[in-house]
């Protein structure tokens, strides 16, 4: 299975954080991304950050096109300009879309004190479960980054998907499962080559699965 990772869809209402814009695409493009998986199964779809846009532009074409996806805010940022507030939270929850935990802020999680790591990975989650009025289990490390020590702290959260940026084919089952990130640059020919090119795409993940066997070990 491909899983796709967007940020920003449309023009950003809000400053955006450095190299942020690197994750923002227009709405074209995001349309030409949907309209490329609507009706397979064997690609997701995942959304970061908590943008208003999630609601505002992606969430209608999400249900256009009888898609679902998850969506992993911020709880740190809900409710500021440019970002989720809890209507929307629940909003996509009542559209058929799961609610997943980035955290609090955009920190990196393998860098947390003990204080730090309780707001991040415990926190975080909770507020975003009493908001959409659903259990959340899945999450993404900002940067996409981990090592054995976030594993297992969210392992004690329950986690039951880890989502990261490496790229290539995930389990349906795995507890890590990799992403392929959406860039504003993207185009068709870089459409069909990440859903298209299936032995390449089988390749890069046995190489992920290798790095990630070795880090689950514990």
């Amino acid at each position: 299975m491909v899983i796709l990772a967007i940020g920003g869809v449309g023009r950003p209402v809000r400053a955006l954080d450095p190299g942020e814009n690197e994750t923002w695409v227009t709405v074209e493009q995001f349309e030409r991304v949907l309209d490329s998986v609507a009706g397979r199964e064997d690609v997701g779809l995942t959304f970061d950050d908590g943008n208003s846009s999630d609601v505002e532009i992606a969430l209608p074409r999400l249900v256009e096109r009888d898609l679902t996806a998850e969506f992993f805010p911020l709880a740190g940022r809900i409710g500021q300009r440019g970002f989720l507030d809890a209507n929307g939270l629940r909003e996509l929850v009542e559209a058929g879309m799961s609610i997943g935990s980035h955290g609090w802020e955009h920190r990196d999680w393998r860098r947390l004190d003990d204080r730090h790591a309780r707001r991040e990975l415990e926190a975080a989650p909770k507020l975003l479960a009493d908001l959409s009025g659903k259990p959340v289990r899945a999450y993404v490390p900002p940067f996409g980054a981990y090592d054995r020590r976030v594993l297992s702290r969210l392992r004690r959260s329950g986690a039951t998907r880890i989502y990261t940026t490496e790229g290539g084919v995930a389990s349906r089952d795995g507890l890590v499962r990799p992403r392929t990130k959406i860039r504003y640059d993207v185009d068709q020919e870089w459409i069909d080559g990440v859903l298209g090119d299936r032995d390449g795409l089988y390749r890069r993940a046995g190489r992920v699965m290798a790095r990630v066997s070795r880090l689950v070990r514990f």
